[in-house]
């Protein structure tokens, strides 16, 4: 499928604790802190601003829900991993996103977002483990292609698949600058949400 710019999108709203009901199945986009996780949300939503983006890792501290032409809902969920934050507020992020992905009857698809210049994370691994142990289903997308060699962008994402234990299939390639891969990774999403 090529990727087709949503006609609206419409911001519901950010949740520090309670959602409101999912009335459209749902697709979480899920990372460490400064993956790019806005800047892949509005690349694949054609906005500018859609989900806000900051180079201060740690910046959603909330889960952002957006609503796409009505058909879909995406969720921005706050990065893991960032050390600066206090420990409390880490453990409260941790506590939010679990009971997210454990309880969210919505929920289609997990994008999980990493760094495509940078080996294999073990919190990133953690994430896809649990994913799997819960039968969610998931993509994993490297982000920031861009900064890449051309000649260098398969063989790392092929080198993230097979540490990160996922089929060559699953892991796709994204740019938020160039936006190559977008339709691939849209495509993906419907096929997730056509099942």
């Amino acid at each position: 499928m090529i990727w087709k710019r949503p006609g609206q999108v419409d911001f519901i709203g950010s949740f520090p604790n309670t959602l409101p009901d999912g009335k459209l199945p749902e697709v979480a986009f899920a990372g460490r802190s400064n993956v790019g996780k806005s800047s892949a949300i509005n690349a694949l939503l054609g906005r500018k601003k859609a989900a806000r983006v900051s180079g201060r890792p740690g910046r959603t501290q909330a889960i952002n829900l957006f609503s796409v032409d009505g058909r879909i809902s995406v969720a921005d969920l706050p990065g893991y991993g960032f050390a600066k934050v206090p420990e409390a507020m880490r453990q409260a992020w941790k506590g939010m996103i679990e009971r997210y992905l454990g309880e969210r009857e919505s929920l289609k698809l997990v994008v999980v977002l990493v760094d495509s210049r940078h080996d294999a994370q073990d919190l990133d691994l953690a994430l896809i483990e649990a994913l799997q142990d819960a039968l969610i289903p998931f993509i994993v997308v490297g982000t920031k292609t861009d900064k890449l060699k051309r000649n260098q962008r398969k063989r790392q994402l092929n080198r993230l698949a097979d540490d990160l234990g996922v089929k060559r299939s699953q892991m796709l390639g994204l740019s938020s600058l160039n936006m190559d891969g977008r339709d691939v990774v849209w495509a993906a999403i419907e096929r997730a949400l056509s099942q």
